[in-house]
């Protein structure tokens, strides 16, 4: 008997949802978008709910494990828009790593990564109460680990409160003109090559 076809999604997840399709809590949810996803449809990784942007979905199982915990780390970027001016010192800080609360109340150092300032970027839906008169900076952070809430405990520890925060990337796959809310179904060997996975046969 012949398996049934993965499919894979990419979304643009708005603001104020979950990456769950059910919850207990009244909360924004997956299945709340206008897409008809396949029955058996999961997120891979997760963006919390105040987090936009890149939100991965199959009906693949396997993709968490090739893509989050594989030997092989696979970069994440982020824009973050945080409050206050970041200084060249705490750049050098976050860049070269910096201690953060995980898991079990323990103090962990972030592994080295890249982090610069940059503009607000092009085309940004504007969300209240976003203000451009206050101090504040954009940066742009490329890591490879991903610990629970890692880049707003970065910039928090950093001394800067994290008012925004949009995942552009996860290696080759970007949004692509995406709007908040909108989907698009990749090829299977399209999906695994912008990812720069190799072993998913």
């Amino acid at each position: 008997m012949t398996q049934p076809k993965h499919r894979y999604f990419i979304l643009n997840k708005p603001a104020n949802m979950v990456s769950q399709f059910i919850s207990p809590d009244s909360v924004g949810l997956l299945g709340d978008l206008s897409y008809d996803f396949p029955e058996g449809t999961h997120a891979i990784g997760r963006l919390d709910s105040h987090s936009e942007g890149l939100l991965l979905l199959t009906t693949n199982k396997k993709v968490t494990r090739l893509l989050f915990q594989g030997e092989v780390p696979h970069k994440r970027t982020y824009i973050a828009h945080v409050k206050n001016v970041v200084s060249e010192e705490t750049l050098h800080l976050l860049r070269t790593g910096i201690p953060i609360l995980i898991k079990g109340n323990v103090f962990w150092t972030t592994t080295p990564c890249e982090v610069e300032i940059v503009e607000k970027p092009e085309g940004l839906i504007k969300r209240s109460p976003e203000r451009e008169d206050i101090p504040h900076s954009w940066l742009k952070i490329t890591l490879t680990e991903g610990k629970y809430h890692q880049v707003r405990k970065m910039v928090q520890t950093a001394g800067h409160r994290c008012k925004r925060l949009i995942r552009i990337s996860i290696e080759d796959m970007v949004l692509d003109g995406l709007n908040p809310g909108e989907v698009r179904e990749l090829e299977e060997e399209e999906f695994f090559q912008k990812l720069k996975i190799d072993n998913w046969r």
